[in-house]
């Protein structure tokens, strides 16, 4: 049996393990993914907890210019990462992984030895690789009958991974007084090791089962024909479901790149731990909902049953934040629940919406090319709304800034998923 990438020959009692019983296959796949991922937000995240107090470039704060450096690279590789994924050969998934963060890593070392301004270079380049860890790692997950549920595990390191690397970095800033420029590559080092152990682990799985095939049909490298095909047969009706994607990327691009500006804001300065707390608290919520979709075996009813979970999601997002506007929560209790809800809108895209769309329809392809069209302008808008932000002036609190983006989030959101859903029903009714 096939592997993603490395002979097995040697490795059979690993493969027997795996293959042992269901759940043996789905808790090994998805404890690995999830420490290759969270191991991957190890050197993209922790400079986020970075003041670089009194520093500015072009008129902007020098941490505004961080972050859209490397969001910008970030949206680069999605861009390229729509050919690049979508025709990615299986057996080559782990090498380039460990390729991508290492370049990464590269990269922040460069800008802990570069001064200011040159180092802004440093976070575009850590930015291009990283865009494209996500498609080769869920390589290794889609076209299974459980995909969601390991997606869903996946997914949630999203949230884990970033709080558990800003806590990282924090940790590193109070009890080893690292500066701003050497702590984003010291934290990477502490991620090395895990990576290299998960990363082979990962490797390891064999390819989907011809049951798997049967339900979610085969999952192939795209060519530049096939991908023309499917934007022709099914572009309009990306549309909504772009526009809506875009619109949560930046939400929640924001909360975890100026979590720490809010929490300082909101009296918890001092406190490395609050970002570990909450996105555990909110990876549980979202694991718990999104990863239980596994169990609806109709293709068709999945698909349409996510709609309605992004819709709920992000409309938890928009009535939690009217209800701390009126002083009826607390921060903490507004943060954990607009950002479970906003998860709860966005991961789905991550794990289960375009996974059940290709096997509803039995698209001949992969999850990445759709995954990636809609992360390249997701992150486009992220770019777009930094440099609003930074130029156009506007008096405004952190409290207030966040508040507008959770309102946005769930009135444009529940439009445009109900758009698609109506799109959808229409198309399938055709078929």
């Amino acid at each position: 049996m096939q592997t993603g990438a490395i002979p097995i020959n040697h490795n059979k009692s690993i493969l027997r393990w795996i293959n042992s019983s269901p759940l043996a296959f789905v808790s090994y796949v998805s404890i690995c993914s999830f420490v290759v991922y969270s191991c991957m937000y190890g050197f993209r995240k922790p400079f986020t907890v970075g003041v670089y107090r009194n520093i500015f470039f072009m008129g902007m704060s020098y941490k505004v210019c961080l972050v859209i450096a490397q969001v910008l690279g970030y949206m680069c590789s999605k861009f390229y990462g729509i050919k690049f994924i979508s025709g990615m050969r299986p057996e080559k998934r782990a090498a380039y992984i460990l390729i991508c963060i290492g370049a990464a890593w590269a990269s922040l070392l460069l800008f802990a030895l570069i001064p200011p301004p040159f180092n802004i270079i440093c976070l575009f380049i850590n930015g291009l690789p990283l865009g494209l860890v996500f498609g080769l790692v869920f390589g290794f997950l889609e076209g299974r009958k459980t995909t969601e549920l390991m997606g869903a595990v996946l997914a949630t390191s999203f949230i884990f991974a970033s709080g558990l690397a800003k806590t990282v970095g924090k940790w590193l800033q109070l009890s080893f007084h690292i500066s701003d420029w050497w702590m984003p590559f010291t934290a990477g080092a502490i991620f090395v090791i895990p990576l290299l152990i998960s990363v082979w682990l990962l490797a390891q799985i064999p390819s989907p089962s011809a049951d798997d095939i049967a339900h979610r049909n085969i999952r192939s490298p795209m060519t530049k024909d096939e991908r023309k095909q499917f934007l022709k047969q099914f572009g309009a009706s990306m549309i909504p479901v772009v526009i809506a994607y875009a619109v949560f990327t930046i939400v929640r691009d924001f909360s975890e790149d100026f979590a720490n500006e809010l929490w300082i804001e909101t009296g918890y300065q001092n406190n490395a731990g609050i970002f570990t707390k909450t996105g555990s608290i909110i990876s549980l919520i979202a694991l718990a909902i999104i990863g239980g979709f596994f169990l609806i075996k109709s293709n068709y009813r999945a698909f349409r049953m996510s709609h309605f979970l992004i819709m709920a999601g992000v409309s938890m997002s928009l009535i939690i934040t009217i209800f701390f506007n009126l002083h009826f929560v607390s921060p903490f209790t507004w943060m954990v629940m607009a950002m479970a809800g906003l998860y709860l809108g966005y991961l789905p895209f991550n794990c289960l919406y375009f996974e059940r769309m290709l096997s509803v329809y039995k698209i001949k392809g992969n999850f990445g090319f759709v995954m990636y069209i809609a992360d390249a302008f997701g992150y486009l808008g992220t770019v777009l709304v930094l440099l609003v932000k930074e130029f156009v002036t506007i008096k405004y609190s952190w409290v207030n800034f966040f508040s507008i983006l959770f309102y946005t989030a769930g009135i444009v959101g529940v439009i445009l998923i109900a758009t698609s859903l109506f799109i959808h029903s229409k198309i399938y009714k055709q078929l």
